[in-house]
């Protein structure tokens, strides 16, 4: 079906022959001079309707343009049963610690998070997703939608250090609540994921999340790390515990003190234990709402009014070649 944004703007339509009655009536008299302006009459007169037809189809298509045609589609209608889920990452400096496995590739856990929350973002139909991104401080990236295509794009273009080195867990989990509070009808779920211990921030993590508690908000928090890593020293091959940062003891505590799950990912199928987690929380059911896609169509309008302007142009030069000998002819005369 179409439709028009802005359909008033035809009131516009008239507009031209106002002002062109207002210009011949405020314009005086002018030098007459024979033979030349015979020629230029006799040149006018064959296309001067042409041209006035002419300029008031390129004002048309112009109003069209400028009303905002759309065609609309039929209507869709949305899940109206899910979950909302808001994912807190960790973009500390720590995430690019390269101790993860991706298909016998070897990456940094950052690059393990976004291609595991890649697939998890893409099954979630019906569900509403935001995305925190902290270290020194946090920040909303995303606020709940059901756009996954946004979201995704959102956690793609993310960069480690973007926001800082350190890890505020606190102000990710109080700015998730600052969120959830202006949802009424919600799962309220916070999937958090860091590899480090809180170390900044203006707020402990103890104590947002018995705000979270309060407000009936689920922290699944998750640790992210491999417990052992090889190195080359100058003495040979050495073992370390990539994940000495790690506190596992406060992320169950947050965990437990919102009666949510602490998960260890190790491997990106340690990530998938959470997905079938969350699967089994009970959606919720909302209101019915549809969309209808729409489709933009002012480019057409738009471009056969320039087409129309290149061809009035053309026409008046055209004219210009034709009335000069009659000025050379004219000026003998005289």
């Amino acid at each position: 079906m179409l439709s028009l944004t802005w359909p008033l703007v035809f009131l516009l339509l008239p507009l031209p022959f106002l002002f062109r009655q207002t210009k011949n009536v405020e314009q005086g008299g002018h030098l007459q001079l024979p033979g030349v302006s015979h020629a230029i009459k006799n040149q006018s007169k064959q296309n001067i309707k042409h041209s006035r037809k002419l300029y008031w189809l390129m004002w048309l298509f112009l109003l069209c343009a400028v009303a905002r045609p759309q065609w609309l589609g039929e209507p869709i209608e949305l899940p109206s049963k899910g979950r909302d889920l808001m994912m807190a990452v960790d973009l500390s400096g720590s995430m690019q610690i390269e101790d993860m496995v991706i298909e016998g590739r070897t990456v940094d856990r950052f690059t393990l998070i976004q291609h595991v929350l890649a697939n998890f973002i893409e099954r979630r139909n019906g569900d509403r997703l935001g995305l925190i991104l902290f270290a020194d401080h946090a920040y909303l990236q995303a606020p709940l939608t059901q756009d996954r295509r946004s979201v995704a794009k959102f956690l793609t273009d993310a960069q480690i250090g973007l926001v800082g080195k350190q890890t505020a867990i606190g102000e990710a989990i109080a700015l998730a609540v600052k969120r959830f509070d202006m949802v009424e009808e919600s799962n309220r779920v916070l999937v958090l994921l860091t590899d480090g211990s809180n170390n900044a921030g203006s707020i402990e993590p103890e104590a947002a999340a018995e705000i979270a508690a309060k407000r009936n908000i689920t922290i699944y928090t998750v640790g992210v790390g491999a417990e052992q890593l090889e190195r080359r020293t100058i003495f040979g091959k050495e073992r370390i515990n990539p994940s000495m940062d790690l506190d596992e003891t406060q992320l169950q505590k947050l965990a437990d003190m919102t009666k949510g799950q602490y998960f260890r990912a190790r491997s990106s199928e340690d990530l998938e234990k959470i997905y079938q987690t969350i699967d089994k929380l009970e959606p919720v059911t909302r209101d019915q709402l549809s969309y209808r896609p729409k489709k933009e169509l002012f480019y057409w309008p738009l471009l056969m009014s320039l087409l129309l302007s290149m061809l009035i142009s053309c026409r008046q030069h055209f004219q210009a070649g034709m009335v000069l000998p009659s000025l050379k002819r004219g000026a003998k005369t005289l």
